[in-house]
């Protein structure tokens, strides 16, 4: 499937629902833009990292410490009451 797309003044484009339905995307997902060669891209979905455990490992820092949930709630309640 080949589909030529108008760029907007603000350097946006709109893609078709063809193009969407192609991709298995619907609006408000998320897609990568990835340069392969000069003036070519690949367009897909987006990989979803909607796990808790992915975003919880996204926080670590290395050397950075570990608490354990009886300290995260402690710290959570210092902030909600102004204390930290």
């Amino acid at each position: 499937m080949k589909s030529t797309l108008k760029i907007t003044s603000k350097g946006q484009v709109t893609l078709r629902k063809a193009v969407l339905d192609q991709l298995g995307v619907r609006p408000g997902d998320r897609i990568t833009v990835e340069f392969v060669a000069p003036a070519r891209m690949e367009v897909r979905p987006a990989e979803a990292n909607s796990s808790l455990e992915a975003f919880v490992g996204c926080l670590k820092k290395a050397g950075g410490p570990t608490l354990s949930i009886e300290e995260i709630k402690a710290i959570a309640r210092e902030g909600w009451a102004g204390r930290r």
